[in-house]
């Protein structure tokens, strides 16, 4: 038949594909493709499309990559002896182009060129597949290997990964610990000047990275309380009951009074430094607890009996209450109030490296009642040094068991902590401060910062509530992807977002134990066989209890 007067446009020949061809286009809706399964030759037994499995269509500008969500006969029906029709399923993720300027082959996000019914579906080779998954003009990490084919390295970007956030999330023993140390040990051959501080609740990182992170434990650390903002000071001093707002309007008072006293009696260069500015409740400079203690012992004097003393005295005493206990030696325990923030601030975050790009903060034995302040002025303190020096120190702070400290709902409990991640999480992306945040319950995690998290690294969970919340904070078109997130075996992982060129479903390279996260957990098989534990062991077990020291493993 033909038509007068039509025009036809003339495109240049699909590029061949090396790859056996496995099924044809019937369906094309938006960024999804249906197609039928060819006969396959019987020369050919072991070609499988399973899902997940990564595809090329061949089209006259390009080759399409898409990815198998799903499989399925629509019709079975062999009673009748009628062949059966076989579907595969594609979320269209990219496609592979020539680079006009190089003249090679790249691989691009997006599809400008749309596959049409009849198009080739092939199985993607080694080639188009280290082409899909590697971005060689870009600065990549290797983490493991792509689990439809071991031989494709899993890379993941860096200024992608760490410049905007990501999200590590799987249920207890699945191999979050072990997935973080191999994205962080990827990164320090080469990028030697990298600051990453990781605060670890459970004490798990210690011997992970050897000689290159500086461990800090509340026996090491040096946190001075002056360098606490005022919520922060309040969170740990202050009551939680209906004396609250009162014991926080005399504590407000007395810390601004404390510091204009040391800083009257202080000629250096604190002095000199806060002359030319306002002295706050918030302006980082020393006090001493003493002065704190005497301003409430001076306003006791003045007060009637007829008044209410009781906020002063329950302020009065919360304060002698954490210098005397060893536990906060770490923040409260200091003699001698000195000017010590540079110092305190280039152990923390490792100015300059010195060898040491990672900074295991070991929080395990930090009282409970005092980690999220702990946690929280570390954040806030990240982010102003940032901040003021001008986007010079990126910095990649880890947040391990996240929701923990930055619940979802929790009320004034955390909200210092919630306030200083959530400020990391929305601006910290311009002045160079990034989150890592490990989960076992992404349900639990704060939304604000969970939101803000470009690449989520998923793995293992089970519960519904969970992947739903994943999903809903996934801008990803193949979240067909998430649905066998049950499924996924230790160390295997799907990664959507910006990290990683286009989604991939990952198994991490396997740590030498020495290298890996140690966890804590009991060998219930082995010790409840062999291990036994006498009267002289428990009582020295008591002994270490009462100690301020760090428990032995």
């Amino acid at each position: 038949m033909s038509h007068a007067g039509a025009a036809f446009t003339k495109f240049p020949e699909p590029q061949p594909n090396p790859s056996p061809r496995v099924a044809h286009i019937v369906s094309v809706a938006g960024a999804q493709a249906v197609a039928v399964v060819d006969r396959l030759p019987a020369s050919s037994p072991s070609l499988r499309v399973e899902i997940g499995a990564t595809m090329n269509i061949p089209t006259p500008h390009a080759t399409v990559v898409g990815i198998v969500s799903a499989v399925s006969v629509p019709m079975p029906d062999a009673a009748s002896g009628t062949e059966e029709i076989s579907l595969i399923e594609l979320n269209l993720a990219g496609e592979l182009v020539t680079d006009p300027a190089t003249g090679r082959r790249v691989f691009r996000r997006g599809v400008s060129s749309l596959p049409t019914i009849g198009d080739g579906v092939h199985q993607a080779d080694l080639d188009s597949l280290t082409l899909s998954y590697t971005q060689p003009d870009s600065a990549t990490i290797d983490v493991g290997a792509l689990y439809q084919n071991p031989e494709v390295p899993a890379r993941l970007l860096v200024d992608d990964l760490f410049g905007k956030h990501f999200l590590i999330v799987g249920t207890t023993g699945c191999g979050k610990s072990s997935a973080l140390t191999c994205i962080l040990k990827s990164l320090l051959p080469e990028y030697r000047q990298a600051r990453v501080v990781v605060l670890d609740i459970h004490g798990e990182y210690a011997a992970a990275f050897g000689e290159q992170a500086e461990v800090i434990d509340p026996s090491s650390l040096n946190l001075p309380f002056w360098l606490l903002n005022f919520q922060e000071l309040a969170a740990a001093l202050a009551s939680a009951d209906e004396h609250r707002d009162a014991e926080m309007e005399i504590l407000g008072d007395a810390v601004l009074w404390a510091k204009r006293r040391y800083s009257d009696s202080f000629t250096g260069r604190v002095r000199r430094a806060v002359e030319a500015q306002c002295m706050t409740v918030d302006t980082p400079v020393p006090f001493r607890l003493a002065d704190i203690v005497a301003y409430i012992d001076e306003q006791l004097g003045r007060l009637e009996r007829t008044l209410n003393t009781l906020p002063y005295k329950r302020l009065k005493g919360r304060i002698d209450t954490l210098v005397s206990d060893s536990r906060y030696s770490f923040m409260f325990g200091s003699l001698m109030i000195e000017d010590t923030m540079a110092d305190v601030l280039g152990r923390i975050f490792r100015v300059p490296v010195d060898s040491k790009p990672i900074t295991v903060l070991d929080l395990s034995t930090v009282p409970p009642e005092i980690m999220d302040v702990v946690i929280s002025v570390v954040s806030r303190l990240a982010f102003d040094l940032a901040s003021w020096s001008e986007a010079r120190l990126p910095i990649l702070i880890v947040c391990e068991e996240a929701h923990r400290y930055a619940p979802a709902d929790a009320g004034a409990r955390f909200m210092p902590t919630r306030q200083a991640l959530s400020r990391i999480a929305k601006e910290g992306r311009k002045y160079g401060v990034s989150l890592a945040l490990i989960t076992q319950r992404p349900s639990e995690l704060d939304t604000t910062i969970l939101s803000q998290c470009s690449t989520v690294i998923a793995m293992r969970l089970s519960t519904e509530r969970d992947q739903a919340v994943v999903r809903a904070n996934t801008h990803e078109g193949t979240l067909d992807l998430l649905d066998f997130l049950p499924l996924l075996g230790d160390r295997e992982a799907i990664v959507l977002g910006q990290g990683s060129v286009m989604p991939m479903r990952i198994r991490f390279r396997d740590l030498h134990t020495a290298q890996s996260s140690q966890s804590r957990h009991a060998a219930f098989s082995y010790a409840w066989k062999h291990s036994e534990i006498s009267k002289d062991e428990l009582a020295n077990i008591v002994r270490r209890w009462r100690s301020p020291a760090k428990p032995k493993y």
